[in-house]
This record gives C-alpha cells, sequence and structure tokens, in this order.
C-alpha cells in the first residue's frame, strides 16, 4: 500500500479513536453526580440543603414564630438561647437535642432561637435544614460548610432511627467522631419524639436478636449521648394553653373576649385531644379566619 494511504489510514484511525474516547468521557460524565451547586451562604439567612442534585436552596421567608410568643417552655428556651448566643459569638457550644411530644414547640423554638440571634447580631448565623432522608448525605455538606466563614445551625427535624437504618453512623461520626469531627462554624440542632433516638420496642428487640447485645443496642442508644443538651417538651396544662393562646391574640389584635376565647379554645383542645403549642396555634388561625383577620 502507498505511503500516502497508509498515511491517511492512519489519521483516520486515530480520529476514530479520539471520537470514540470523547463519547467514553461525555458518557461518564452523565454518570458522575454533578458536582454541588456553590450556593454562598450569605446569600441568605436560612437555607435547604439536598442531596439529589447536592445544593443549598436558600430560603429568603423563613415559616416562623417570634420567640416572646412561645410560652410554657421558659426554661428550654433560655437554655438555648444562652446555648446559640455562645456559638454565634464564637464561643464554646453544645449540639442539642429537643425530644418530646409532637406539637410542643420545638421546631418552632429553633427557628425562633436563630431569628433572635441574628436580631442581636445581624447576618452572623447561618440556618441550614436537612431532611431525616438525606442524612447519609451529612459528611459532603458539612465539606462544604467547613469552608465557609460563616458560623451554621445545622438542623434536623423529627429525626428518628429504625432498627435496619444504617444512616445513624453517619450523624455519629460527626457529632462527636471520626477523624475531622464537627467544624468548629457548626453546631447541630435535632428535634425527636423519641429521647433516645429509636423506639424502646427497636431497642429490646436489638438486644434480643444481637450476638453481642449490648454493644450493638448501645451504640445506637449512645447517639442520644453525643448531644451535649437535652430539651424535653411535654403537653401543657390549662393554665399554660390559655396563656399562649391570648398571647397570639393580643400580638394579632383579634377582636374577641377573653371568655370567649378560653371557651372556644377549651372545645377546640377537647375535640383535637391535646393541649400544646400546635394545637393553640391551629385554633387561632381558626379564630382569626372566622374573625376575617390576617396573621401577617
Amino acid at each position: 500500500m502507498p505511503g500516502h494511504m497508509l498515511t491517511f489510514a492512519r489519521m483516520t484511525q486515530e480520529t476514530d479513536l479520539s471520537a470514540l474516547l470523547g463519547r467514553i468521557a461525555d458518557a461518564l460524565d452523565r454518570l458522575a453526580p454533578p458536582p454541588p451547586r456553590a450556593t454562598q451562604l450569605d446569600a441568605a439567612d436560612a437555607f435547604i440543603w439536598h442531596a439529589q442534585p447536592e445544593g443549598l436552596e436558600p430560603v429568603l421567608k423563613v415559616n416562623r414564630i417570634d420567640v416572646a410568643l412561645l410560652q410554657g417552655i421558659t426554661a428550654q428556651r433560655d437554655t438555648l438561647l444562652d446555648n446559640t448566643r455562645r456559638f454565634a459569638k464564637g464561643l464554646p457550644a453544645n449540639n442539642a437535642l429537643l425530644w418530646g411530644a409532637r406539637g410542643t414547640g420545638k421546631s418552632s423554638l429553633v427557628k425562633a432561637v436563630h431569628a433572635t440571634i441574628n436580631e442581636e447580631m445581624p447576618h452572623v448565623l447561618a440556618l441550614v435544614e436537612i431532611h431525616r432522608e438525606d442524612i447519609p448525605s451529612l459528611p459532603r455538606l458539612l465539606t462544604l460548610l467547613r469552608d465557609s466563614s460563616r458560623r451554621v445551625l445545622l438542623f434536623c427535624d423529627d429525626l428518628s432511627f429504625d432498627a435496619a437504618d444504617e444512616s445513624y453512623k453517619s450523624l455519629k461520626a460527626v457529632l462527636e467522631g471520626g477523624v475531622e469531627g464537627r467544624p468548629t462554624n457548626v453546631v447541630f440542632y435535632a428535634t425527636s419524639n423519641r429521647r433516645h433516638l429509636m423506639s424502646r420496642d427497636m431497642i429490646e428487640n436489638e438486644r434480643a436478636t444481637a450476638i453481642h447485645p449490648g454493644e450493638t443496642t448501645e451504640e445506637k442508644v449512645s447517639l442520644s449521648d453525643r448531644f451535649g443538651l437535652w430539651l424535653g417538651f411535654h403537653n401543657l396544662d390549662q393554665e399554660t394553653f390559655f396563656a399562649i393562646i391570648e398571647g397570639y391574640a393580643k400580638a394579632f389584635e383579634l377582636p374577641i373576649a377573653l371568655d370567649d376565647l378560653h371557651a372556644q379554645a377549651i372545645e377546640w383542645s377537647m375535640g383535637r385531644g391535646a393541649r400544646s403549642g400546635r394545637v393553640a396555634w391551629q385554633f387561632i388561625q381558626d379564630v382569626a379566619g372566622r374573625l376575617g383577620k390576617t396573621l401577617g
């Protein structure tokens, strides 16, 4: 074969190989997870972390209640405020577990405390919420937060684990253990209906079925011990329930007599079978709607 034909054939083969390699590279890029969206933490005061695709979504308006309207949880409020204030000032602070009955103000308190600290020290503290199902991505989130100069309150609402759930290991390493541990600019707050983050039945089942019962169970129970603060929340007595709804009625200037407010509140709570901060807020929304008032 003449030399020029050999050269042409070789060039054609090299071109085909280059095109093939390019297509392979493109395919691998499509299969690989996209890099995290580079959202700056100064874009807002609150964010939601998304694991797929990875990134921080700014929240411009946080759904929250003013801290002054949270009644019946004074001790919990003062403790969490003090811990968060120290953290915002760059001082040592603890991770916090807020546990107890549903609707007792746990998540409302976290958001109210964040807002209060930023009122005292504007823009000092970013609130980043991570959903329970995204806990396995927590180490990757902390890699992003570690490089920020801003202090971050990392928050997970309604946190708990099933007996077969292994994702708790990601959280355990972050709270205290691991090579890197928790970044100094991050504190972790979680709410849960369970004091030990897993049900007592599940704990007992672990003990009954494990080869080394104590080891498996204590590893999961000890997760709660890695929170420096445990704040308990419980259902309200009637006096505190009245104090909450009176505070709402006054703050939103609802035109209703106190006796009528109490009577309607009793009926509402009996219909719900509970007295809690959530039930009080739902009642106030009902009253405001019937009176034609907005709660803006």
